[in-house]
């Protein structure tokens, strides 16, 4: 089998866990120098398949990672599929293996995240039945979750369609990462329907789940407000094979809607939350101020917006240190062949994370 990655030969630990003793055995690890409670570097990235960004980027993608040093990944948009055979139910955790090329795709991932830096981390995966959507979670192995679901209803066994939740709970905060679903162009249930229930329930769960602090990233798939987007009258009136929707609302470029854009502000006013790039970047960034850019050949040439967040209460405001996008310019800088660059996120550590695990 080709070998699409190399070896990161580097301690990619940055100091922030010692090194485990046994890497096989590391997830179940006692020695309390190695066991951490609370993380407070960050990452999430839209990877416009994990399996590509691997077998193509994973040179720079290692040395980006080593670098910054994150002690929890968010991805999303994973596009692996979830295992079982053709017609049987799926196993939105594991990854398919069934057929010759599942099985040789599963190899070349897995022996490439055994090795540093993800082989610092415990993984989690929620993934759709084929190669759509999924997201996964990494964890450095000194900071281990209370529990791990992969839905909005916090119910272990069930996964959200197309895997597009994680949630994991550490002992004094959580981490939400999702890839929240596309507004489309039209009123259909797959579409604007499919959208607004979205943002129902996500309403609901920041609100009933205000007992720990929240850190919720991600592909959000809105731009907020006009400074969010390079190109705001372009993107207001932005159709799709000339239909315009009855609602003016609707009207525009997915993610950029009047209706989208005061659903995401009344769930940040009722879930007490702040959005940390913005917290810290005040003015319009022509040149790093977007997650995501369109494709540097045909109309969306040069238009970007910023869709990829980190939200944290407002009860952590005061630790936000970075909030930092890592692409730049409309060539896809820094984006390592996704659409999307990664964002990063780092708080103060708080009086908690460098305390022992009591468990």
């Amino acid at each position: 089998m080709k070998r699409f990655f190399q070896v990161i030969n580097k301690d990619s630990d940055g100091g922030s866990c010692k090194k485990p003793k046994d890497e096989g055995n590391d997830d179940n690890a006692t020695d309390t120098d190695t066991q951490k409670t609370e993380p407070f570097k960050f990452l999430t990235w839209n990877a416009n398949s994990f399996f590509l960004r691997v077998k193509n980027n994973f040179p720079e993608l290692c040395k980006f990672l080593t670098s910054f040093d994150p002690h929890v990944i968010a991805i999303q948009e994973v596009r692996m599929p979830a295992a079982g055979s053709k017609g049987a139910p799926k196993n939105q955790g594991e990854l398919k293996d069934d057929t010759n090329a599942s099985r040789e795709e599963k190899t070349t991932l897995m022996r490439a995240l055994s090795t540093p830096p993800f082989g610092n981390y415990r993984v989690w995966w929620s993934l759709a039945d084929s190669k759509y959507a999924g997201t996964a979670v990494f964890v450095k192995k000194c900071f281990k979750p209370k529990n791990v679901f992969f839905n909005l209803d916090k119910i272990a066994s069930k996964h959200e369609p197309d895997g597009r939740v994680i949630l994991v709970e550490f002992e004094t905060l959580r981490l939400l990462n999702t890839y929240v679903p596309n507004n489309g162009w039209k009123e259909e249930p797959n579409s604007f329907q499919r959208r607004r229930k979205w943002d129902k329930r996500i309403l609901e769960f920041v609100t009933q789940n205000s007992d720990k602090p929240l850190i919720w990233c991600g592909d959000l798939n809105v731009s907020h407000e006009e400074i969010d987007v390079s190109h705001p009258e372009f993107f207001s009136a932005a159709k799709q094979n000339g239909y315009v929707p009855p609602n003016k609302e609707d009207w525009g470029q997915p993610g950029y809607t009047l209706s989208e854009r005061r659903r995401f502000g009344n769930i940040l006013k009722e879930g007490h939350l702040i959005d940390a790039y913005r917290f810290l970047h005040k003015d319009k960034d022509m040149e790093r101020g977007f997650s995501w850019s369109g494709n540097p050949i045909g109309k969306y040439r040069g238009k970007r917006m910023r869709i990829d967040y980190f939200l944290v209460s407002e009860k952590l405001k005061d630790r936000i240190v970075a909030c930092e996008m890592h692409g730049k310019g409309i060539e896809l800088q820094g984006f390592y062949g996704s659409d999307h660059c990664p964002v990063t996120l780092e708080l103060s550590p708080s009086s908690n994370s460098q305390n022992e695990n009591p468990e």
